[in-house]
């Protein structure tokens, strides 16, 4: 008789599932996206996708402190872990300290799971130390947490960069806050109803809302709901998009006739909410450099009801794309190092580093000099980012408003026409809200327009 193989339980396949995923971004340098895409983490996060995003989302969120105090108790550097092991041992002390569960629970599970992923060999090794970890744990946390960055979690470079661009005070109140679990933010969709009728259906489908007075299409969920399962998103009622995010519209105040250029625009969610808002728009032009996202935009589109030209090419290259006609509203979102997102992909902690900056910042320059000469004079350029951090935003913007004659920062005066937008946090070009302010992501804006050509000949 042929004997049944024995049945994975459910508890060590999740918890499987989300040790490979861990050590996927820990190990590998993965996206959170990319890692629970991989083939073996989906194949062991069959019974509860849900619960395995909430163990790796944990676990990143709080492990950069968790790794820190458990690196002394190793014999060989964390670095030359595999990523196995340092999914699994980070995934055991995240439930040892924030899941809640009781400690031999927190680490049986771990162990059942190590074998679970084929690192039956190990199964001790993490048994070991993570009971270590119990037994020290005061004093190794302790240790840890006289580094605040550490003890909140964030890699000691940021809190650096932080600190110097915002002050002690407002770099302790943004780092706590990115260890908060984001809200769901919706955008009602006005060609299919108003805000107040999109909180209706939501309310009749037992998710209660609340509306916030800067962003007039959006709408705070009290508790966030998996958007698939909503009536609103699947007829396109309603979008996911961050309160911060909405600001775009306000702040570039595009008019019935423009052209508008949407300039890195995936996954499209600013193209739909200005199509939403201005149905008399001349033109929206999408332009996107990786294909797999620009596709996301059509689909985001085609699901409200709406379209645009989408190219698949790189804005710095206007050469490829554009037809040679200005436009009178350039909406640049830039590729940036997401520390305004941190709350929402806490894999940022683990993939970001300070030598990235420059980089950026060097590509967002490149974008600005490619594009301010599609803009038509009297026109505007919005330039976007979803960074706390100056390096990528005022000091940008100050370097080229100090090359660029033609360009001035209306930056501020626009701002007083958004009516409840919170204060700006801090000095400088453009305008930043930090994230937890108004329980929305941390995001940039800096609204640039176009002088005429004769500008000098009437300058005093």
């Amino acid at each position: 008789m042929t004997e049944s193989p024995p049945r994975i339980n459910d508890g060590a396949a999740e918890r499987g599932a989300a040790a490979l995923a861990i050590g996927l971004v820990t190990g590998d340098g993965r996206t959170i996206d990319v890692a629970l895409a991989d083939p073996r983490v989906r194949r062991l996060a069959t019974v509860s996708p849900p619960a395995v995003q909430a163990l790796v989302y944990g676990a990143l969120r709080f492990g950069l402190r968790l790794k820190a105090a458990v690196e002394p108790l190793l014999a060989k550097p964390w670095d030359e872990q595999s990523p196995e092991l340092r999914g699994l041992l980070l995934l055991g002390l995240y439930q040892l300290e924030h899941a809640g569960l009781p400690p031999h629970a927190a680490v049986s599970t771990v162990v059942d799971a190590a074998r679970l992923i084929g690192k039956a060999k190990s199964a001790g090794f993490v048994n070991a130390i993570l009971r270590r970890f119990q037994r020290q744990r005061e004093e190794l946390l302790a240790t840890v947490d006289e580094s605040r960055a550490l003890s909140l979690a964030h890699p000691p470079w940021f809190a650096k960069a932080l600190a110097r661009d915002w002050g002690d005070e407002v770099t302790a109140a943004v780092l706590a806050a990115n260890n908060l679990a984001p809200p769901l933010w919706l955008r009602a969709n006005r060609r299919r109803g108003s805000r107040d009728a999109l909180a209706a259906s939501l309310a009749a489908e037992g998710c209660t809302s609340r509306p916030v007075a800067f962003a007039p299409d959006a709408l705070r969920l009290d508790s966030p709901v998996d958007v698939r399962t909503l009536g609103a998103f699947l007829d396109g009622r309603c979008s996911v998009q961050d309160a911060a995010a909405q600001l775009a519209t306000g702040f570039l105040q595009a008019a019935p006739g423009h052209r508008v250029l949407d300039a890195c625009a995936a996954p499209g969610g600013k193209t739909g909410h200005l199509l939403e808002t201005l149905p008399e728009l001349g033109a929206v032009v999408a332009v996107e450099f990786d294909a797999a996202r620009a596709a996301r935009i059509t689909a985001n589109l085609d699901r409200l009801g709406l379209s645009a030209p989408v190219h698949v090419a790189d804005a710095t290259e206007p050469d490829t794309w554009w037809d040679g006609v200005p436009f009178q509203r350039i909406l640049l979102d830039v590729p940036c190092s997401g520390t305004g997102v941190i709350r929402r992909h806490p894999d940022i902690k683990w993939l970001r580093r300070a030598a990235d900056l420059r980089s950026l910042a060097k590509r967002q320059r490149r974008l600005l000099d490619a594009l301010w000469p599609l803009l038509a004079p009297g026109g505007r350029l919005l330039y976007v980012s979803c960074s706390v951090l100056r390096a990528e935003n005022a000091d940008v913007i100050s370097e080229f408003l100090e090359s660029t004659p033609d360009a001035l920062d209306v930056t501020e005066a626009v701002g007083r026409t958004l009516p409840g937008l919170p204060p700006a946090s801090g000095p400088g070009p453009g305008y930043a809200l930090l994230p937890g302010i108004a329980d929305t992501d941390g995001f940039y804006y800096a609204c640039l327009d176009k002088r005429a050509a004769d500008f000098s000949a009437h300058s005093t």
